[in-house]
């Protein structure tokens, strides 16, 4: 990539309209890509370095200088060197006084120093105006056009008028400037591209979790308990008919747990009487990656739809329905048609497949292309109303699969209940505590907390009042 960058020919290299004059200290890979970068879209080009000669790597129609030249000859310095090459710096305080200095650096862990590299920058030449902007992206991304990679660059800067400065050129080169305020949030910014899916930790480790425990659990009672009770090895199991139990419950499980959230939420608001007061960490946190949670448990909704239709060509399958075939004929015998047993067979698909329907439908419309075209409205019908729409029909789906076959007793296998059971828990609590919710007598007041008004505030009691006769 490097090489091919350094023989491209500009394609603002000969533009009559000419943009002002770039400094960039440092001719590494991020330096040679966004100066080539910027060349493209017409600004002129000058590298500030140790070795004031031009390497074949340099992209062509820039110039490099010594550091103290190239800094005398643009307003915006971009310092694209590591923290502990700074040093110079402080040896070109004069030079650098009143110009823009554009920190894009990153570090190798996460808060590895007390403060952040654009404030250690700013330490260092008291005179110059810093802004943090450009290190989210990376130089392939530059190299490749931006085409491939997120648009997103974080700015932030104390000194207003820079920060603007900044967030122009990053306009100019299509990328998308996000102002972050003043120079304390560059720790955070430096801390972004170090983080491993931030929001999706949780609700990855607790859909492994789940798994793991709902595995093992299936494995004693539909394995171990077999094997020793009646001799029967059934290990085969593992590999089809435990995962297509897991995955269903698992999605189930996690679907109710988007939802859990906001019901907490607005039950301490009914108890504190106040929209105002904030939520605890953890649950500001758990609200934060609902969207995640709901994907995670979109993939083992789709796992288990996969599971079940392999069901019908697998060998074990094909044994007892040949078995039960050849059985009725030696005895001579037809069993009648249940019409009870045929109703309760397609609900039960019926539901299915209307739940993963909508499921599918929630997880496309979280998806930012679509998310981004439609109102605010329309996207709380989608992912409240429908959301809700969804977590009952599958949890019907559960409870019909189930039938009555709880109230028989040997499916309690060392006593141990059978694993659909288990996973009903949170969404009948979830959707019991919903329906108690949206009944007007708690509704309403809830609605007014979260238009604004409070219970303990001055005249809250009278609006409250002048409010509810409104509303009826």
């Amino acid at each position: 990539m490097e090489k091919n960058s350094s023989n491209m020919i500009p394609l603002a290299e000969n533009s009559p309209n000419k943009k002002e004059t770039m400094c960039i200290f440092g001719t590494g890979d991020f330096g040679r890509s966004l100066g080539y970068k910027m060349l493209q879209c017409g600004y002129s080009i000058v590298f500030g370095s140790r070795n004031a000669q031009t390497s074949s790597l340099i992209p062509k129609g820039t110039e490099v200088l010594s550091h103290g030249e190239a800094a005398q000859k643009a307003d915006i310095i971009i310092v694209a060197i590591q923290r502990q090459h700074y040093n110079f710096l402080t040896e070109l305080t004069e030079v650098l006084h009143g110009k823009v200095l554009v920190d894009v650096s990153n570090n190798l862990k996460i808060n590895q120093y007390p403060e952040s590299n654009a404030e250690y920058l700013a330490q260092l030449v008291p005179g110059a105006k810093v802004v943090k902007a450009f290190n989210t992206v990376s130089a392939w991304a530059l190299q490749s056009g931006t085409l491939d990679a997120s648009r997103q660059v974080f700015v932030c800067g104390d000194d207003n008028k820079a920060k603007q400065m900044v967030m122009d050129i990053v306009r100019t080169l299509g990328l998308t400037p996000l102002d972050q305020g003043s120079l304390l949030a560059a720790k955070e910014i430096e801390n972004y591209p170090l983080q491993l899916f931030p929001m999706w930790k949780f609700p990855i480790y607790l859909a492994i979790g789940l798994s793991a425990f709902f595995f093992f659990y299936s494995l004693i009672r539909d394995v171990i308990y077999p094997y020793i009770y009646e001799n029967k090895d059934l290990s085969f199991f593992i590999v089809i008919t435990i995962p297509n139990r897991v995955c269903p419950i698992v999605a189930l499980i996690l679907l109710a747990l988007v939802y859990l959230p906001g019901i907490v939420a607005a039950i301490l608001q009914l108890h504190r009487g106040t929209k105002y007061s904030r939520f605890p960490d953890w649950l500001d946190k758990w609200m934060l990656c609902r969207k995640q949670l709901g994907l995670v448990a979109l993939v083992f909704a789709f796992l288990h739809v996969l599971y079940t239709l392999v069901i019908p060509i697998r060998y074990y399958v094909r044994w007892r329905l040949n078995g039960y075939v050849i059985s009725q004929i030696k005895d001579n015998r037809t069993d009648p048609f249940n019409n009870t047993s045929g109703w309760i067979s397609d609900s039960y698909v019926a539901l299915g497949i209307l739940g993963f329907f909508l499921f599918v439908l929630l997880g496309i419309t979280s998806l930012p292309s679509v998310s981004n075209s439609v109102n605010w409205r329309e996207f709380r019908f989608v992912q409240s109303k429908l959301g809700y729409l969804t977590l009952i029909l599958c949890t019907a789906h559960t409870l019909v699969y189930g039938g009555k076959r709880f109230l028989n007793p040997s499916i309690y296998r060392w006593y141990l209940p059978a694993a659909y059971m288990l996973s009903l828990i949170v969404p009948c609590i979830v959707l019991a505590i919903k329906f108690v919710l949206i009944f007007p007598c708690i509704d309403r007041p809830l609605t007014q907390i979260r238009q604004g008004w409070e219970r303990n505030s001055k005249g809250s009691k009278q609006s409250y009042y002048n409010d509810s006769k409104s509303a009826v």
